[in-house]
């Protein structure tokens, strides 16, 4: 099994605890009240976290690891790293949107790389950080674990808010 593949396959078992959110979210008695629901003032929503997942794999896949037209990029702004949650929640549908195209966005670039590129220079982060291929994969993956626990604790705490 290549690498890639590897990859693949972690981000389809992430996405599952991600969407596992989404639809416990669903079965809530006010859906769009749970998404909005912030832990503290100037903190993000469960909403924002699930968009920031799906617009930041987007932004990798159509920027930082390619030139290629990217979808919802009129989201990115309000959803990229470091911006600012607002109020404007978006949909249950609209968030499953942006994590599917997000997503079939990262898996087509990265489709178009080989393992020769794995150790080759993919991106340089705001930092200075000077990224592989498969360092970017590897924090793609982590990325959205970490949100997804973000926005799981979130939503417990909104449950202990009710």
């Amino acid at each position: 099994m290549s690498i890639f593949e590897t990859y693949r396959q972690c981000y389809e078992f992430n996405r599952t605890r991600t969407l596992a959110i989404l639809e416990r979210v669903e079965g809530m008695a006010d859906p769009q009240g749970c998404l909005a629901w912030r832990p503290g003032e100037g903190r993000a929503h469960v909403a924002w976290q699930l968009m920031h997942v799906g617009v930041t794999e987007a932004i990798f896949a159509a920027e930082r690891l390619a030139t290629k037209e990217g979808r919802h990029r009129e989201l990115w702004d309000r959803f990229r790293g470091g911006s600012t949650p607002d109020d404007q929640i978006p949909s249950i549908a609209e968030i499953r949107e942006v994590l599917a195209s997000g997503r079939e966005d990262l898996l087509s670039t990265l489709a178009d790389k080989n393992e020769g590129e794995l150790n080759e220079l993919a991106w340089e982060a705001k930092d200075g950080r000077r990224l592989t291929l498969l360092t970017v994969m590897q924090i793609v993956s982590w990325h959205e674990a970490h949100h997804q626990g973000q926005a799981h604790l979130t939503l417990n705490l909104y449950d202990a808010a009710q």
